[in-house]
């Protein structure tokens, strides 16, 4: 993941708590993706900071009534960041057999976080303060946004029907809506991928020119897919 160098924010941890974001029906479902996909040390559960949860639900209160979210991942132990890394990474190099370790580790950087828990920029997940999610109708079925979740291709970015309206009108509007309920709760979106939005962590703290992040990495202990302790760094 890409993040500019022009502001620098500090991390000053403000050691919330993670809730677990819980079901409303009609109105918010929990698909918790790396868990139902078999990631090794994956969470069955979503988990939030408590603020970015409350934004979460101000972000709701946005969204049309017919309307619902769902949710695909909050806080990420370190242990999966690094699988998707790799997993990512290799999936770049099958497709691009040709590419310099730069150009893969350039590509594989715009769709996945490096995993770091580094105070300087610790990836984005580790902090508890980005979501990934789409937007669903009232049974929870996903409506069109032009790509599958975590799709690593071109059309992933956010603005990219912007480009290209024509390629898909729906999926343009679809994105609309789910990006203005998102910026007006506060979240900032990563560019290259629609459905991931960010709340008191650094890139937060940089794509709303703050000096200071109030979520630095957190540390978790995980058992049978279940978050058992964790302590902030």
């Amino acid at each position: 993941m890409v993040i500019p160098t022009t502001i620098k924010p500090i991390i000053k941890e403000n050691k919330e708590p993670l809730v677990q974001i819980k079901p409303i029906m009609h109105r918010l479902f929990i698909y918790a993706s790396y868990y139902e996909h078999n990631i090794p040390n994956s969470l069955k559960k979503v988990y939030l900071r408590e603020q970015t949860a409350k934004q979460l639900f101000v972000a709701l209160s946005y969204l049309p009534a017919q309307y619902s979210f769902i949710l695909y991942d909050g806080f990420r132990p370190l242990q999966v960041q690094q699988f998707l890394f790799e997993q990512i990474k290799q999936k770049i190099r099958k497709k691009n057999p040709n590419w310099s370790v730069e150009e893969i580790q350039s590509e594989t950087l715009k769709y996945v976080a490096f995993p770091s828990i580094e105070d300087g920029y610790p990836a984005p997940h580790l902090t508890g303060g980005a979501i990934d999610l789409t937007i669903g109708d009232a049974d929870g079925n996903p409506l069109d946004m032009g790509t599958a979740f975590d799709e690593t291709t071109a059309q992933s970015a956010t603005a990219y029907f912007e480009s290209y309206p024509q390629e898909n009108l729906v999926a343009l509007q679809n994105r609309r809506l789910l990006f203005n309920s998102m910026s007006l709760a506060g979240f900032k979106n990563y560019e290259e991928e629609w459905w991931h939005y960010d709340f008191g962590n650094v890139t937060w703290a940089r794509k709303s020119g703050l000096k200071q992040a109030i979520y630095g990495p957190i540390h978790a202990t995980i058992k049978q897919n279940e978050l058992k302790e964790y302590y902030f760094k």
